[in-house]
């Protein structure tokens, strides 16, 4: 076991210094950031056009005295209810008034969405069917206040604050359960593929080949799993720096997850802990599907079905965050695949400890299983043998400072 551990760490270290230091892994950084400020930005800027998109001008072509009484209405209203409730009214000159509504909404200089005429008593809203829907109900409230000045005076609200309530904590607590669900996933699933590439491009150069028959198999694929896991935090470490500084940028403009059952400290490090387990599940499944692959395209059809497969495994975990204890979620829990995911959504919603203990053993152990299932099916399929010749000589160099090749 201890030369097991031993050569895993030295096969390890060697593809986590490769990896790190070279041109491929830099862009491999860079790519994810160019598409998350490109969404950013346009976020922002389609945010400002939906606003601006979303303030329709109703033209109000009623009479002088209805105009008048109208519009104050509206404003007394605004002060209370807020501009953003009311839609935006613009009183026409008396000689548009006298035009047909049709031909003041063919006008383009006007802009506008929709035309109120008629009186306060029979108010008359002509547009398309968008606007009209959308503000038939406020117009004909604000016809009502027109008419009755003293309505306008709205009888002060008491209001009483409190910490929290239990209803809104557990809606609130969905929303960062889900949120780290798919962040979990998002991870997951960007850095995993590297692990199976990694195998078969040193599968094709007989590297792997090499390795097997200096180092116990089981070291090799234990080294390269925790080397990608390892190369996995850097990109990780690199990308929440990147955005936390723009999320110190934007200040309060970013919206706040609920604080979870456990607390954020302990809720932190369960994610973290929770994506390792997702990430060695997923990567140890792929380096036993490196195993049986031989080329790039075998690697494309059998790796196709297990990411489906993952993505079905997400979509589940997702279903039972809102089903906290019925058998769905349980076995969501006890399912290695769905297991990760559903752990970490139940810490945001339940302060309960000790479940976590117990699947992070599981899902441990399940990896083992998996890795050994793959070493088995690579000594088969790439050594022809039953297990992963050692040479004893301990005659000629010394492969990674561990174990002497011959010659």
């Amino acid at each position: 076991m201890i030369e097991t551990i031993r050569a895993a760490f030295v096969i390890g270290r060697r593809d986590f210094t490769a990896i790190i230091f070279s041109k491929a892994f830099f862009f491999f950084l860079l790519g994810p950031m160019f598409p998350l400020l490109v969404g950013g930005a346009a976020g922002l800027l389609g945010g400002q056009v939906a606003r601006d998109i979303d303030r329709p001008v109703i033209g109000v072509a009623m009479s002088a005295d209805d105009s008048r009484q109208l519009l104050a209405a509206r404003a007394s209203l605004a002060a209370q209810v807020g501009e953003r409730r009311l839609p935006e009214m613009k009183q026409l000159a008396q000689s548009a008034s006298d035009s047909a509504p049709e031909q003041l909404l063919d006008d383009k200089a006007n802009g506008l969405a929709a035309i109120l005429g008629g009186t306060l008593d029979k108010p008359v809203l002509t547009g398309t069917r968008g606007p009209i829907e959308s503000y038939k109900g406020e117009v004909a409230m604000l016809a009502a206040f027109a008419k009755n000045a003293d309505a306008m005076a709205l009888p002060p609200v008491e209001t009483r604050l409190v910490q929290r309530s239990a209803g809104n904590e557990k809606q609130q607590r969905l929303v960062t359960a889900q949120a780290t669900q798919v962040l979990l996933f998002m991870l997951t699933m960007l850095l995993a593929g590297m692990v199976l590439s990694n195998l078969v491009e040193e599968k094709a150069n007989k590297i792997i080949e090499i390795l097997a028959a200096a180092v116990p198999m089981d070291a090799v694929f234990l080294g390269k799993l925790f080397a990608m896991l390892a190369m996995a935090f850097v990109g990780i470490a690199v990308w929440s720096a990147v955005g936390f500084g723009l999320a110190s940028l934007s200040g309060p403009a970013l919206p706040s997850l609920p604080t979870p059952a456990v607390g954020w400290p302990i809720f932190v490090m369960l994610g973290v802990v929770y994506f390792t387990m997702a990430y060695l599940i997923l990567g140890s499944l792929f380096l036993g599907i490196g195993a049986m692959a031989a080329t790039v395209r075998e690697v494309q059809t059998l790796s196709m079905p297990v990411t489906m497969a993952q993505l079905i495994n997400f979509f589940l975990a997702m279903y039972t965050v809102t089903k906290m204890g019925e058998p769905i979620e349980l076995f969501a829990c006890l399912f290695p695949f769905t297991s990760p995911f559903a752990m970490v959504a139940r810490a945001a919603q339940d302060a309960t400890l000790w479940p976590h203990l117990l699947a992070v053993v599981w899902q441990a152990l399940f990896v083992l299983i998996i890795l050994r299932v793959g070493v088995y099916l690579f000594r088969r399929n790439v050594m022809k043998s039953g297990s992963a010749g050692r040479i004893k000589d301990t005659g000629g160099k010394k492969l990674f400072g561990l174990v002497k090749l011959p010659g």
